[in-house]
């Protein structure tokens, strides 16, 4: 199988929200995020479970998110709550419903008979998720997956590393996996908010390594987030160079061009017209 093209859809910042929260919920409609994902589980207290499907499922129902993807996390169908949780959300208009501690396809297909038509995303947070990772993200019906690291962190028993030596294994085993099959792929969250120098550090990190984004936990990391994963005025304009250079290199009758001393070839357009594709998604998003 070839390697899928990344999706021109941003999701340079994937804001998870508390379904449980009126004002949090308020709030978002205004924030500068990609995407948002509207948590029912880890963010959610036993008790306030049913309400926060309730509130969301009106809120949703009414409110205006503009071109941010909606994505729901529901509770796992091992719960008491995961099975109303996802049937609830069953075409609502989200992107997708987003079913926690995936480590095998047969945890997509529970969830996929009770909302038939709508999207599926996988959090990617056991060593056996990481392990199945290629046959996950080759269900027919998933379109994401979401890293999840403190909970990865947690089953291998790693200490934390700003290098994230230990859980490098896991995210290239899923970013293969997901570039394989054209999903969208989003990196795990930083944990220590108010580090804007962590934050951006890491940010790079999993961009460099191929990541679309970062998921968050606060509102401040939004504009670190949009600003690493978005290509860069110089990115773009090599990508322009790049393509007006080897159109007219084609029309010379020649397969290479040369920009800044380097070769360009048909791969590197490729990846020259995802940069601008991606470019210009951003910027209609924030014209929106």
């Amino acid at each position: 199988m070839t390697q899928a093209a990344a999706p021109a859809r941003p999701y340079r910042s994937v804001l998870y929200i508390p379904g449980s929260k009126d004002r949090a919920l308020e709030k978002a409609r205004t924030l500068a995020t990609d995407a948002i994902i509207f948590d029912l589980e880890d963010a959610v207290a036993p008790d306030e479970k049913l309400r926060a499907r309730e509130l969301l499922a009106e809120t949703l129902r009414s409110a205006d998110y503009g071109g941010r993807a909606r994505i729901v996390r529901i509770n796992g169908l091992d719960t008491e709550w995961g099975a109303d949780d996802a049937r609830a959300f069953a075409g609502a208009g989200v992107e997708a419903i987003l079913i926690p501690k995936v480590s095998s396809p047969a945890d997509l297909d529970a969830v996929a008979a009770l909302v038939p038509e709508t999207p599926l995303w996988a959090m990617m947070e056991t060593a056996a998720g990481m392990l199945n990772a290629a046959a996950i993200a080759a269900h027919p019906r998933l379109q994401g997956m979401v890293m999840g690291t403190n909970d990865l962190a947690k089953e291998l028993g790693c200490r934390f590393r700003t290098d994230r030596l230990a859980l490098q294994a896991g995210l290239g085993l899923c970013l293969l996996a997901a570039r394989a099959h054209g999903l969208v792929i989003v990196d795990g969250v930083y944990n220590a908010f108010k580090d804007d120098e962590g934050l951006r550090a890491e940010c790079e990190q999993g961009r460099d390594m191929g990541f679309d984004g970062k998921t968050l936990i606060h509102p401040a990391q939004l504009a670190i987030a949009n600003a690493a994963f978005a290509p860069s005025e110089a990115e773009v304009d090599l990508a322009r160079r790049q393509i007006a250079a080897f159109e007219e290199a084609q029309a010379q009758g020649l397969g290479v061009a040369v920009v800044d001393g380097k070769i360009v070839e048909n791969l590197h357009i490729v990846t020259a017209r995802q940069i601008l594709a991606k470019a210009e998604a951003i910027a209609a998003m924030q014209e929106s």
